[in-house]
């Protein structure tokens, strides 16, 4: 419903508007709060599930399911019984018969499909399987990709409703990217801009924790008394403390002779 009528104003949409007027036909919406009216008309579709969709086969094609569809309105939906304005019994056969339709159009109604896409870094938005360049002044940004149908082409537009890129469209699911080549020169123009001969950063260094991150810690923890603070160790007390042990202190009862008193014979 929300397709051909929008819901709140009960006007005929954009997109359903010329499809109506190619056909020749006038939209009139079931108005709300109704349920006998459009009762009738679900009812009809949940015929046509029930009774002749659930009898298809599997591995029935799209033509001889159209085919089937047709022999089951004339057998069936066809010969049910109405009454015409004169109070007639009549079939609904005899009603379509007489109701002054004008003939089906050669060609197809304009038909458009416009789908929201992303922009991805590299420049590029997907449509059906295939991706097409935009400027790189819209990376990251939301875009509508319109294509319409029978056309050659599609057309990428901003939010906007700026027209930012027209492709050629190619074959659903080739997995083709299709670049304009202005679109490659401002890439690449882009790309070299973003060099840069700047130094490159020094390394991490790694900070011990000040007394402000173990306050922040203590705190964390549950531990609210006020954090210690460590102990340093010098390490030139540790350099005078070897320097003194270089070598080894005199044994007081050791032998001052220790040749005197063996006897080598």
């Amino acid at each position: 419903m929300a397709t051909v009528v929008h819901p709140g104003a009960g006007k005929v949409t954009a997109t359903y508007a010329p499809i109506a007027k190619h056909f020749g036909v006038t939209v009139r919406p079931c108005p709300p709060r109704r349920g006998n009216r459009k009762g009738v008309v679900e009812k009809a579709n949940h015929t046509a599930a029930q009774r002749w969709w659930r009898s298809l086969p599997d591995d029935m094609t799209a033509a001889a399911a159209q085919a089937s569809l047709d022999e089951f309105c004339q057998q069936v939906t066809d010969l049910r019984k109405r009454t015409d304005q004169a109070g007639n019994r009549c079939t609904v056969a005899d009603l379509a018969a007489a109701e002054p339709l004008r003939p089906v159009p050669k060609n197809p109604p304009i038909a458009v499909t416009t789908v929201t896409r992303k922009v991805s870094a590299q420049a590029l938005v997907s449509f059906r399987g295939n991706t097409y360049s935009v400027p790189p002044a819209h990376v990251g940004h939301q875009v509508s990709v319109t294509h319409r149908l029978g056309a050659a082409t599609l057309a990428i537009t901003t939010t906007g409703g700026v027209t930012v890129a027209v492709h050629p469209r190619r074959t659903d699911g080739a997995g083709a990217v299709v670049r304009a080549e202005a679109d490659v020169t401002a890439l690449n123009t882009a790309a070299l801009a973003a060099f840069s001969t700047a130094a490159p950063h020094r390394s991490k260094r790694r900070i011990p924790p000040g007394p402000a991150a173990r306050r922040a810690a203590d705190v964390l923890r549950g531990n609210h008394t006020p954090a210690q603070p460590a102990s340093v160790v010098d390490l030139t007390r540790y350099a005078e403390a070897a320097a003194r042990r270089r070598t080894l202190p005199a044994d007081p009862n050791a032998n001052p002779n220790p040749l005197e008193g063996n006897n080598f014979s």
